[in-house]
């Protein structure tokens, strides 16, 4: 019977298997030497590449640097587009593309790598563009979209619509209904709101192709108006008076029709009336400078500067438009001092065209604004009523529609872009619920079949008739529909305009 000491292994029976390990040792580290050298260590890989990568196989210096793992340079040699500026999918254009607000940006320390959202080697199937929430839970500490995720902060704020419209959707409706003898209600919806060609979104309201049916038909005309005389300035212009006075931007003067003018004992009427009847804007610039003492650009608009946070940009490029309108005008002078200017014009816009290329360039819109502190002294109390009332007479067919304050006309949202920082897609949610199934903030199926109409604070413009996430949760959860953050969210620019922020800094 052995003993307890003869069980041990003698240390000579050892010699063998620590020579044996130390070979395999030494074999190994030769191995990822020669591998790490060539770049070619597909062996050691911590799995197969993603079907976006399988191109690179086993060259790892592709992604990898020796020693140091990925980098966003290497990322950024095949990710960023011919037209990206530097750092396109970086956390400051992140904030940037989302928000419009370059005060918004990020410290670049604040950085994460790519591959710390991208995980790469998670096989052939894999989509590196399914990012983990913990990911986005780094910075938006929302945590669970059914749980904790926040009211969309234009229902919490209960953000009013920048409408300037006056309409209310139950008339229109019953309107659309009896016209094209529709009994569906979504169909209703649908004369108006025209989906895109991919379905997610729709197109702007346009006045062309959705109103004009109905408003400014060739029987509207004007009141009785005025004329300005060199006595009583007090006055809307004729034809003739405009032409006579010329000047940049009065080119379609010369291509109105005089017979849309009836003038009879200093008394004025046109017919018909146009959608931004160029007479009436001519007219209604006219009246605002004699009346206010502005910043000097609001003329170079064709209605008011208010434009939501992030979009001041529009206001530039619209008062560009006008501007070269008006040198077209004003190339046939024969004046050498005349297009000395103008080329000097030429050169102050391309000046400004380059600042706006820059999404980060401050802009200041103050020079386009209107309001009462900007009434001139010298026009009496009288004489600013007298004013107001023309100027009431003058858009009286343009405010069935807008709203005109200050002598201006009120811009219009033509797209609200409401939840800025997600994206949602109609054509994803319409075989599943109809429209009104989420947008009930104004009751129309309660009055559609009714002779009575809504108090006009529950059915106008300014209503964002939106759901709020209680809707979107009662199908998106962690038994039903997607509930990550990348259903809804994401952290690049649209890749399908190559990362071109240009398209979010400019309406």
């Amino acid at each position: 019977m052995l003993s307890v000491q003869e069980a041990y292994p003698k240390l000579g029976d050892l010699k063998a298997p620590y020579l044996l390990g130390a070979g395999l040792a030494l074999a190994l580290v030769g191995v990822l030497g020669i591998g790490g050298a060539s770049g070619k260590d597909e062996w050691l890989s911590n799995g197969p590449l993603s079907a976006s990568h399988a191109l690179f196989g086993d060259d790892c210096s592709t992604c990898h640097t020796p020693g140091q793992g990925t980098s966003d340079a290497k990322c950024a040699a095949c990710h960023e587009k011919r037209g990206d500026h530097p750092g396109a999918y970086s956390l400051d254009t992140h904030y940037l593309y989302r928000s419009n607000d370059p005060d918004r940006s990020s410290p670049l320390e604040d950085e994460f790598e790519c591959g710390a959202c991208h995980r790469e080697h998670q096989g052939r199937t894999a989509p590196l563009t399914d990012v983990a929430d913990q990911s986005c839970n780094r910075c938006h500490a929302t945590g669970s979209f059914a749980a904790t995720h926040p009211e969309f902060a234009v229902i919490a704020e209960a953000v009013p619509d920048q409408d300037n419209l006056r309409f209310p959707h139950v008339l229109h409706v019953r309107e659309v209904q009896d016209q094209e003898d529709l009994e569906d209600i979504e169909l209703t919806c649908l004369s108006c709101h025209n989906g895109e060609s991919d379905g997610a979104g729709f197109v702007p309201i346009s006045f062309e192709e959705h109103c004009s049916d109905c408003h400014l038909t060739s029987s509207t005309r004007t009141p009785s108006l005025a004329v300005a005389t060199a006595a009583n300035p007090i006055g809307v212009e004729t034809l003739d008076q405009i032409r006579a006075r010329g000047g940049a931007g009065r080119l379609w003067a010369d291509y109105t029709n005089p017979n849309e003018f009836q003038i009879q004992g200093g008394q004025l009427r046109k017919r018909p009336l146009y959608h931004a009847d160029p007479w009436v804007l001519d007219n209604l610039t006219r009246l605002r400078s004699a009346l206010y003492d502005a910043g000097g650009l609001e003329d170079l608009l064709r209605v008011s500067a208010d434009v939501p946070l992030g979009q001041r940009r529009i206001l530039y490029t619209e008062a560009i438009a006008t501007l070269r309108d008006q040198i077209r005008a004003l190339r046939d002078e024969p004046s050498s001092q005349v297009q000395d200017e103008l080329e000097a014009l030429e050169d102050l816009i391309a000046s400004v065209e380059r600042r706006l290329e820059n999404p980060l360039e401050p802009l200041n819109d103050a020079r386009f604004r209107v309001g009462p502190a900007d009434r001139r002294d010298d026009v009496s109390d009288a004489d600013a009523q007298a004013y107001e009332a023309l100027i009431g007479d003058l858009t009286a067919a343009c405010q069935e529609c807008h709203v005109v304050e200050d002598a201006t006309i009120k811009r219009v949202q033509a797209d609200q872009s409401t939840l800025i920082r997600a994206e949602f897609s109609h054509r994803a949610h319409v075989t599943h619920s109809r429209c009104l199934d989420c947008h009930t903030s104004i009751p129309v199926r309660e009055f559609i079949g009714s002779e009575d109409d809504p108090e006009p604070e529950a059915d106008h413009a300014g209503i964002q008739n939106l759901p709020g996430i209680e809707t979107c949760t009662s199908c998106h959860g962690e038994s039903a529909a997607s509930d990550q953050c990348t259903s809804c969210h994401v952290f690049h620019p649209d890749k399908s305009q190559w990362a071109n922020l240009l398209r979010y800094a400019r309406p």
